[in-house]
């Protein structure tokens, strides 16, 4: 039995737990949509799946509170999937296994779900209870967050009654949220014809690893290496110093994920390859060198391995490196009036080189839609000098913050009151459901908020355990404390 379960607030923890013993990866959200379904109807609530695949269920208010406006708890029930390496782990099978590390919770190799479990174990906390007082409640339990919102893109509206909504889906406690980034998907592919590698040729593939990764939009301004741009460079360099012939490029599998390994195949001449070992190893300390304090442990992997049997074309080679070193990543504004804040931001998530196919795949993020734009025309761009069809999809607009909102109003002094302090108020640099569902459901008053995670999207990913507390408390004083209609 994990230790989790005698963690406080217990209540929390205990449905946390349930949920890491249900397989959740994003496109696959059968066995925990049965689960909170069955979850549902079985405290005797109104419990349904609505046609896009959300779950949602409803509480009546508590006696006297009847006239309290409308809550919409809302979270997402998917999770990413992403483990070390050396980790085995079938996320569509297989439990997370947790343990407590001091204040933290973290899993065994892989991603914990704490984005967004804890906000889902929060709301099946508030719905089993009967000693809370709360208005009327919904709770919007949306499927594939993390791969596209599909779940918030396809809430029609009429589907929900009420008129606030609070979302559980931010990463440090003492926050509020009330704006985030837009996005968009970038797309490029090229089709080639693969050429045969010299019979006497010999063949070596570098794995690049180590890295933190982490959310691409939360941890996009902390300077963490990209695994892709990382090897795309030093594949740059080693096809002008080796005069090798690229096979095979991999890295990255999701989007919203900072990708940690990459790695390529290459082939020399036999001839060529003096030295290879000692400038592998240059460049795994020059590399570290480069980004202590922020990284640590990146490593440079170089195998023999058997010839491949097609290569890609000089020129489509040289294009592709030469693309990937020069697309927009990481940070590219901040907000002109929040100069803390992250405004535009892109990440080179996914590469894919091999089998006669280029394939590369780019979240880019802004607050600001004319930026946001900008920054797709700029990669559209980049790609196309590169002989790359680019293709643009499920772009989504930021929500706007509305600092005039009741609901931000109630919970600023609600907070100072349990806590002696005013919470922090701020814009996120994500992709918040929020801007999604408000714009299919508008009017509403809406906030994010949420307990304190550290790396999302990677196996480092770690729940603060005395933020949780502090985050359901908050949330409970919330619902007693909802305006009236």
């Amino acid at each position: 039995m994990s230790t989790i379960l005698q963690l406080a607030p217990q209540n929390v923890w205990k449905h946390f737990y349930s949920l890491t013993q249900i397989p959740r990866p994003s496109g696959h959200m059968e066995k925990i949509t049965e689960f909170l379904i069955n979850f549902g109807k079985g405290l005797g609530l109104e419990s349904f799946v609505d046609e896009v695949g959300n779950v949602i269920i409803r509480k009546p208010a508590t006696p006297g509170m009847e006239n309290r406006k409308g809550v919409i708890l809302q979270a997402h029930m998917d999770m990413v999937p992403q483990k070390n390496n050396d980790t085995v782990h079938d996320f569509t099978k297989d439990p997370i296994e947790t343990y407590i590390d001091g204040d933290w919770v973290k899993a065994k190799g892989t991603t914990l779900g704490a984005d967004d479990g804890l906000g889902v174990a929060a709301i099946m906390a508030v719905l089993e209870a009967n000693d809370l007082k709360h208005g009327p409640l919904e709770a919007l339990i949306t499927k594939d967050e993390e791969t596209g919102m599909y779940g918030a893109f396809g809430l029609k509206p009429g589907t929900l009654n009420g008129e606030i909504l609070l979302n559980l889906d931010s990463e440090d406690e003492g926050e509020l949220y009330i704006g985030c980034a837009g996005g968009i998907d970038i797309t490029a592919t090229l089709e080639y014809k693969e050429e045969a590698p010299a019979a006497d040729s010999v063949a070596r593939k570098i794995t690049l690893k180590g890295l933190r990764g982490g959310h691409s939009g939360l941890e996009i301004n902390q300077g963490r290496g990209n695994a892709n741009k990382l090897l795309a460079r030093i594949v740059h360099d080693l096809l002008i110093e080796f005069d090798c012939q690229l096979s095979s490029f991999e890295g990255g599998n999701m989007r919203n994920a900072i990708p940690r390994e990459a790695h390529a195949v290459l082939v020399f001449n036999p001839e060529d390859i003096e030295g290879l070992e000692d400038y592998i190893k240059e460049y795994e300390a020059q590399i570290n060198e480069e980004y202590t304090p922020i990284e640590e442990g990146i490593t440079l992997k170089l195998e023999n391995v058997e010839l491949p049997a097609a290569i890609v074309p000089e020129e489509i080679q040289d294009n592709m490196i030469s693309v990937l070193m020069a697309c927009q990543n990481g940070v590219m504004r901040m907000i002109p009036t929040v100069p803390d804040t992250v405004e535009t931001s892109s990440n080179l998530a996914i590469v894919t080189i091999g089998g006669g196919k280029a394939d590369v795949r780019i979240l880019a993020r802004s607050s600001c839609d004319t930026m946001k734009d900008f920054l797709a025309d700029s990669l559209t761009a980049c790609f196309s000098m590169a002989g790359m069809k680019v293709e643009l999809s499920g772009g989504y607009s930021g929500w706007q913050p509305n600092v005039d909102s009741p609901i931000l109003h109630a919970m600023t002094l609600s907070y100072k009151r349990q806590f002696g302090v005013e919470p922090a108020v701020k814009v996120i640099h994500a992709g918040l459901e929020c801007g999604i569902i408000g714009a299919n459901c508008p009017g509403l008053d809406m906030i994010s908020f949420g307990p304190t995670l550290r790396s999302p999207h990677s196996p480092d990913e770690r729940a603060y355990i005395p933020s949780v507390t502090k985050f359901y408390d908050f949330l409970v004083a919330t619902l007693e404390q909802t305006p009236e209609k």
